[in-house]
C-alpha cells in the first residue's frame, strides 16, 4: 500500500499449524511488518502476540542495544553487531506449556532485514518514512526436533541467533544484492487479488470506524455512557487484577478444574 516490497524466503508456514514464533528486531515496527507476510499465509487472524508485563506500564524498548552488550559480557558470550542476545526464560516456559498441553507443532524462526531504510518508530511513519523493502527468512522446526530439557531448550534458542547474527551479516555485507543467499521466495497460499480485497476491505472498515464512534458519542448521551463505564471498569481491573489476561487465566483454571471436581463428586 506504501510501495513496501516485502519478500518471503525459506520454509513455507502450513495453514492451521500450531506453532511458536521467533524473530528478531531491528525496529519497534517489526511486527507490524509482520503482519504483511502472515496475512498471505492464513496466519493472521489467528495471530497471539506475547510481551512482558512491564511494557503494559513503560512501553517501548529502552537502550535496547547497550542491555544486550551488557548481558554478553556477564555471561561470557559474544557481543552481535546485528542482533539482540535472546533472554530464553520466557520462550522455554512457553514452550514448555504448549508442548505438556500438546498444543504445538512447531517453532517458526524468522529473520527480519532492512537492505535499505530502517524506520524505528511510529513517527517515523507518520512522516511517510516507510521501508522500501523487507526480507523475512522463515525456518520451520518440527516441535519432535527440539530438545526436551529446559537448560537444552535454551541453549538451542542461543544456536538459532548466533545464525541469525551470521545470516544477516552475509546479507549486509553481500557485494551485489540484498538477498538471503540460496534461498528460494515462497509462494503464498493466498492469491494477490484476496490479499488485495482483504486490505480494501480493512482500510474501508477502519477509516469508518473512528469517525462513526466520534459521531455516536457527539450525538448520544447513552453512548457517552456506555464509553465512560467501559473505560472505568478497564482501568479498576487492571489495577486490582493486573490485566484482562489475568481474569482470562484464572476463569480457564475454574473451567478447566470444574470436570474433575465433578467426577470426585460422583466417586
Amino acid at each position: 500500500m506504501f510501495g513496501v516490497k516485502v519478500i518471503i524466503t525459506g520454509d513455507a508456514f502450513v495453514p492451521g499449524e500450531r506453532s511458536v514464533i521467533i524473530m528478531n528486531h531491528r525496529t519497534r515496527m517489526d511486527w507490524m511488518f509482520l503482519w504483511n507476510c502472515l496475512m498471505r499465509y492464513s496466519y493472521l487472524r489467528l495471530e497471539k502476540i506475547c510481551l512482558k508485563a512491564s511494557l503494559k506500564s513503560v512501553p517501548g524498548f529502552e537502550n535496547s542495544k547497550a542491555r544486550s552488550n551488557a548481558f554478553a559480557e556477564k555471561n561470557g558470550l559474544q557481543k552481535y553487531e546485528y542482533v539482540l542476545h535472546p533472554r530464553t526464560t520466557g520462550f522455554t516456559f512457553v514452550v514448555d506449556r504448549l508442548r505438556e498441553g500438546k498444543n504445538l507443532d512447531a517453532i517458526h524462526d524468522i529473520t527480519v532485514a532492512y537492505p535499505h531504510n530502517i524506520p524505528q518508530s511510529e513517527k517515523h511513519l507518520l512522516r511517510g518514512d516507510f521501508p522500501r523493502e523487507i526480507h523475512f527468512h522463515v525456518h520451520r522446526y518440527p516441535i519432535d526436533t527440539l530438545p526436551t530439557s529446559k537448560e537444552d531448550l535454551q541453549l538451542w534458542c542461543h544456536k538459532r541467533w548466533e545464525e541469525k547474527e551470521e545470516r544477516l551479516r552475509s546479507f549486509y555485507q553481500g557485494e551485489k544484492n540484498f538477498y538471503f543467499t540460496g534461498q528460494s521466495v515462497i509462494p503464498p497460499c493466498k492469491s494477490e487479488v484476496r490479499v488485495f480485497v482483504v486490505k480494501l476491505l480493512s482500510i474501508l472498515y477502519w477509516t469508518l470506524f473512528s469517525p462513526a464512534m466520534c459521531l455516536l458519542i457527539y450525538l448520544y448521551g447513552l453512548v457517552r455512557w456506555y464509553f465512560i463505564i467501559t473505560i472505568v471498569i478497564f482501568v479498576l481491573q487492571e489495577r486490582i487484577f493486573g490485566g484482562l489476561e489475568i481474569i482470562e487465566l484464572a476463569c480457564y483454571r475454574l473451567l478447566h478444574k470444574q470436570p474433575h471436581l465433578n467426577s470426585k463428586k460422583n466417586e
